[in-house]
């Protein structure tokens, strides 16, 4: 019994070594991986940090290279400035940081990491606040923020300290036996039947909620972390020496990933015109990264043979990175927007786009106009706009006196 128990644990540990990028040595009795898979998990944990990292940089250099321009009289178009180029650079580089970071790590791992985004601008914002604070206002303004990032890395380590250790080469052949499994085929249907049903709703049903939208947001997005860990993948065991190019698969992932990348960025632009960004980074942080975890897990069977105290860890630093992610954003300033100076629903006769084609206000007069000569003497007191006797030029004889008129004017005040 023992001897076949020795037995089955080497042939196990030459299998977990044989779907894993490095090579093995024998020691013994065992092979042991030169670069154990906790290894592994930690160059693609450093390199989805190092990503998000960088992103978040570079879009706070786009945003002050912006925000120069709009303060001073500088012609130029932001495109021509050092700053938004140097953004650029960076945004694309923390991309292929994050890119590589699926070849290397389980998708279940690198997903919940993108929380280091929120992280890092949050401290940035901090960093380079322009108003000047006594440290007891600062502390109360900003201890969400501190308790909220504090939370974050928390949920990070041990995102990275229990996360799924399942590893196998990106090859066409995994992939496509991954692609016509029974678990992931129905839950692709299942997928399929709710975001059917939900931009229906959106776009039937007006159904304008921000949870509607950024479920199709995360729907789509669980795809792309799918695609984007195959491709990246078989790029990666490509570089190693075995061409996985010629494969049909990587093509089709690789549509798919630019496909949903797309149609996610449409449904995100149409969310940031109606709520906002602090609620969308919030909530649609939860949802993509829960759907995402579910379809890795679904796809690629990232906990296949974990423990169920690894996978409780795991779930728990989720749930700590959550609520970090929640207390930063809650604690952003809202954006007011734009009133005109008058409002268009204080207007007589004029309908609002909420009002469902009812006037907000009784039209008294169909004629009713600003600005132009008008007799409203029929007109209540309240909707009578102010008057000015004016007292017309007399060309013919002085004993004919010319009668008043009166002209509409408009103050501010109205």
């Amino acid at each position: 019994m023992l001897k076949s128990r020795t037995v089955n644990l080497q042939l196990r540990e030459e299998y977990r070594c044989e779907l894993s990028y490095p090579k093995s040595i024998k020691v013994g009795k065992f092979n042991i991986c030169v670069f154990t898979f906790l290894q592994e998990n930690l160059i693609g944990a450093l390199l989805a940090i190092f990503g998000h990292l960088v992103i978040s940089i570079a879009l706070n250099l786009q945003k002050y290279s912006h925000i120069r321009l709009a303060g001073s009289k500088d012609p130029r178009a932001y495109f021509k400035t050092k700053t938004w180029w140097c953004g650029l650079f960076l945004l694309v580089l923390g991309e292929l940081g994050v890119f590589s970071s699926y070849a290397f790590a389980p998708l279940s791992l690198i997903v919940p990491l993108s929380a280091v985004s929120v992280i890092a601008s949050a401290i940035i914002g901090i960093i380079f606040i322009k108003e000047k604070w006594k440290p007891k206002d600062f502390l109360r303004r900003y201890v969400l923020s501190f308790v909220g990032c504090g939370l974050a890395i928390i949920g990070t380590y041990l995102l990275i300290t229990f996360g799924p250790n399942s590893h196998e080469k990106m090859t066409g052949e995994n992939i496509t036996r991954h692609l016509v499994s029974w678990p992931f085929l129905l839950y692709m249907l299942l997928e399929i039947i709710v975001f059917c049903l939900l931009l229906y709703f959106y776009k039937e049903k007006n159904a304008n909620y921000i949870v509607v939208i950024l479920l199709l947001v995360a729907l789509l997005g669980s795809m792309t972390v799918v695609t984007v860990k195959a491709v990246a993948g078989m790029i990666v065991v490509s570089i190693q020496g075995n061409l996985q190019l010629d494969y049909p698969i990587f093509y089709i992932m690789l549509v798919c990933m630019i496909a949903t990348a797309v149609f996610q960025a449409t449904f995100l632009a149409q969310a940031s015109q109606l709520y906002d960004s602090s609620q969308i980074a919030s909530i649609g942080y939860i949802l993509s990264t829960t759907i995402a975890i579910t379809a890795g897990a679904t796809f690629y069977l990232d906990f296949t043979g974990e423990d169920v105290l690894h996978i409780c860890m795991f779930a728990l630093g989720c749930l700590i990175a959550f609520l970090g992610v929640f207390l930063i954003t809650r604690n952003r300033k809202k954006s007011v927007p734009f009133e005109p100076y008058i409002s268009m629903d204080a207007m007589p006769g004029m309908q609002n786009v909420h009002d469902k084609g009812i006037a907000v206000q009784p039209d008294l007069k169909a004629s009713f106009s600003y600005g132009a000569l008008e007799n409203n003497d029929n007109m209540p007191e309240i909707y009578t706009p102010a008057t000015l006797p004016i007292v017309q030029e007399q060309h013919g004889s002085r004993g004919v006196s010319a009668p008043p008129y009166r002209v509409l004017e408009h103050s501010k005040k109205e």
